[in-house]
């Protein structure tokens, strides 16, 4: 664009604005006579409406005093309201509280009705129960009344058996001087004469007691008859039947089996045992038998099936020995490392009693209905009294005692000792009194350890022992001469048991042989 082009647009531009000045008087001054017109009614109402607006303002200036007066009170109310529905809810939160505890309290009502419906009823059984047993003690006490008449009876009867006892006594003690007399005339040596005329008064004894049975002349055996591969590890006990030839046995395997001697057949196996079986017993009517386990536990089964019947716990060390009473069925004894005797009732599975004492005791037997003999690691014998749990009689036997067993008519207890030793104590006399009646000795004869275990014929004639070598070692008492040396085992013999039919058991960790 050109200096000439701008000049001529800037000069069209003023006049334009010109034009529009010059056009707004010209509007402006035709329109001022109605704006005159239009002034003057308000200039003359101006006071009026002054008055008015100064009136409105004074009533607006009220309502908002009013306004703000009623904000108070709204905020008042509000905050009235809002505590008002807070204690409403609490309210209506401890009236469910209420009405809960009010249900629980009515359950509760409920059940305490019906336990004391339930304590009435048991209260009217205890008293029928009472009531009966009133009866019953009633009846018990004229039986009682009866039978003390009839035990009266019985003692007058008993007195008398005594006498005529004594009188047997004395027949007795006469054929024995009489019978001294006839073999000093006969030219006996005085030890002969004694020997013979104790046999022949025993004997008139021993026929006149009850239940007296006699037994066969034990013959030494010589030929193993039987082998068996019994247990897996190791055999640690045997044991015969009583009456019978069933022969049992407990291994490191945790078994315990019944063979028959007379065949070598195993007849039954009994499972369960924990442990190491480390002695075994049998009741007397051959219905129980028990197992001494290294699992500090006593294992019982019934024979006849093999169920288990009772797993005995208390001891709290390995338990070495167990015996069963011969006069109650289920009444046995246990020896442990924890240096205690415990007494168990087979009826329930419960320990009667324990007996404490000052060292280990390794074995025991029962030999009269409520005495005991163990056998200690400190080579004493100990005889206790289980009704009262009194040692009675203390014997120094042996340097450790391995073993004890009694004889079948338990007139004879046969220790044996680590040493090598076997010694037998005569048990007739009275209890505190027990006197040694012959020693057994070879010098091939070492027990194996503190576990050895010998074992005496039923006639009480024969005593058999195992050795660390191998070889079993049989002394007859009625000989006075050395033991009958038997060979067979190849490892050393660990225990041994007799039968009352004639058969010799022993036992090594592998085998079993019986001999005949």
């Amino acid at each position: 664009m050109t200096q000439a082009e701008a000049d001529a647009g800037e000069a069209a531009i003023q006049r334009a604005l010109r034009a529009l000045r010059q056009r707004h008087l010209v509007e402006e001054g035709a329109h001022r006579p109605a704006i005159e017109a239009l002034n003057r009614p308000f200039a003359a109402h101006a006071l009026e409406w002054k008055e008015k607006a100064e009136k409105n303002e004074l009533e607006l200036q009220q309502c908002y005093k009013a306004q703000s007066r009623l904000s108070e009170q709204l905020v008042s109310e509000i905050n009235e309201a809002k505590t008002s529905k807070a204690l409403l809810k609490e309210k209506e939160a401890l009236i469910t509280t209420l009405q809960s505890e009010l249900q629980q309290t009515s359950e509760e009502n409920i059940q305490l009705k019906q336990s004391l419906e339930e304590k009435t009823n048991a209260l009217d059984l205890l008293i029928q129960e009472h009531q009966a047993a009133k009866a019953e003690l009633e009846r018990v006490l004229t039986k009682l009344k009866a039978v003390e008449h009839e035990n009266t009876q019985l003692v007058e009867r008993l007195m008398q058996a005594k006498m005529v006892e004594a009188e047997k006594l004395n027949e007795a003690n006469a054929m024995y001087e009489e019978m001294v007399l006839k073999l000093k005339a006969a030219g006996l040596g005085a030890g002969g004469i004694q020997h013979h005329a104790q046999q022949e008064a025993d004997g008139v004894i021993r026929r006149s007691e009850a239940g007296y049975v006699d037994i066969m002349e034990t013959p030494v055996p010589s030929t193993c008859r039987i082998t068996i591969r019994a247990h897996d590890g190791g055999c640690g006990s045997i044991i015969f039947q009583n009456n019978t030839d069933k022969l049992i046995s407990g291994g490191q395997d945790q078994t315990v089996k019944i063979w028959s001697a007379h065949t070598g057949a195993l007849t039954s196996t009994l499972q369960g045992c924990l442990g190491t079986v480390n002695d075994l017993a049998v009741t007397n009517d051959n219905k129980f038998v028990i197992a001494a386990c290294s699992s500090n536990k006593l294992f019982v089964w019934e024979v006849n099936g093999g169920r288990p019947r009772h797993t005995l716990t208390g001891h709290t060390k390995n338990v070495c020995s167990v015996d069963a009473s011969w006069v109650k069925s289920l009444v046995i004894a246990s020896s442990s490392n924890d240096r205690t005797i415990k007494i168990w009732d087979l009826q329930t599975g419960f320990c009667k009693s324990t007996i404490m004492s000052a060292s280990n005791p390794n074995a025991l037997v029962f030999i009269h209905g409520d005495a005991i003999c163990s056998g200690h690691r400190d080579g004493s014998l100990k005889f206790h009294d289980i009704r009262s749990g009194k040692c009675f009689a203390t014997v120094a036997a042996h340097v450790d005692v391995s073993s004890v067993c009694v004889t079948r008519n338990k007139n004879h207890v046969l220790s044996s000792g680590r040493e090598g030793v076997h010694k037998l104590f005569d048990v007739r006399m009275p209890k505190e009194v027990v006197e040694i009646c012959g020693t057994f000795t070879a010098p091939s004869n070492r027990l194996v350890g503190s576990w050895g275990r010998a074992c005496i014929s039923p006639d009480e004639n024969c005593i058999a022992s195992g050795s660390s070598d191998g070889s079993v070692c049989i002394w007859s008492r009625s000989k006075n001469e050395g033991p009958t040396i038997l060979e067979g085992h190849s490892l050393p013999v660990v225990t041994s048991a007799w039968s009352e039919f004639g058969p010799l058991a022993t036992a090594d960790k592998n085998h079993i042989h019986i001999w005949a």
